[in-house]
């Protein structure tokens, strides 16, 4: 069994990081019905998901021109004013 779970009835189940090296199937396994928190001294180090999980938390939810034109800005007419610092240093 895991260290603890984090709620009474939650998938998500909490491993010390010695743990889940020892039963890296049963966390995978576990992923799949929901994160499995990985610690390292006592703090939470890492998370294991399902691959459909991560899969929908970074599929692409649009471009970055239909971002900006759904902008509440958009239309706001702001007045912004270029700053003219000087150039930064270029990199050797």
């Amino acid at each position: 069994m895991t260290d603890h779970t984090t709620a009474p009835n939650s998938p998500t189940d909490t491993w010390t990081l010695a743990n889940a090296k020892a039963r890296l199937s049963e966390v995978v396994d576990r992923a799949q019905t929901g994160p499995q928190i990985i610690t390292r001294h006592g703090k939470p180090n890492a998370v294991v998901v399902s691959a459909d999980e991560w899969a929908r938390k970074t599929a692409r939810k649009g471009t970055l021109a239909e971002f900006l034109l759904a902008s509440p800005l958009r239309g706001a007419e702001l007045e912004l004013e270029r700053m003219r610092d000087e150039p930064r240093d270029e990199m050797p």
